[in-house]
């Protein structure tokens, strides 16, 4: 499984990053987020939903659950924190959305078992500075493996 590694110093580093991964992102994909509380999930997805066209702001749905957003693509941004079975995932019926929408699921790792093989896995650690995070990113499934490649030559061209 190909794995890509990155390093962001600042919040801003890391939406800059989550809009360099949503350049790659079509409708029907599924990013699957994890990490401590603080790595900066939702900033990522604030830089996804920047480059999908999303002029709302984008906030934690840790109480909703699950918040949907309008842009050039539809941002459907899942968040499993809070949730004490995984059925009070499937119970909302998001599936249905997952064609038509980039879905970005935050704690993704509690529910992968319920989601897409089919999968861009992104992991954020704290470093030892307040603001650096180690990102590694693994596409998961045979259509993010073959997109690997497309995913490295976005993330060389922003470096």
């Amino acid at each position: 499984m190909t794995r890509l590694t990155t390093v962001t110093h600042s919040a801003e580093e890391t939406r800059a990053l989550g809009r360099v991964l949503a350049s790659v992102l079509v409708p029907g994909d599924v990013v699957l987020l994890s990490g401590g509380l603080g790595a900066g999930k939702t900033e990522l997805t604030k830089g996804i939903a920047e480059t999908l066209g999303v002029t709302d702001s984008v906030v934690s749905p840790t109480f909703t659950l699950a918040r949907r957003y309008e842009g050039r693509l539809p941002l459907l941004h899942v968040d499993v924190y809070r949730l004490d079975r995984v059925q009070e995932l499937l119970d909302l019926g998001l599936e249905e959305d997952f064609d038509d929408a980039v879905t970005v699921v935050e704690w993704g790792d509690v529910a992968a078992a319920h989601l897409p093989a089919e999968r861009l896995g992104i992991h954020l650690d704290r470093l030892v500075a307040d603001d650096d995070r180690r990102v590694t990113i693994s596409p998961e499934g045979p259509a993010w493996q073959a997109r690997a490649a497309e995913l490295g030559r976005a993330l060389r061209q922003d470096a």
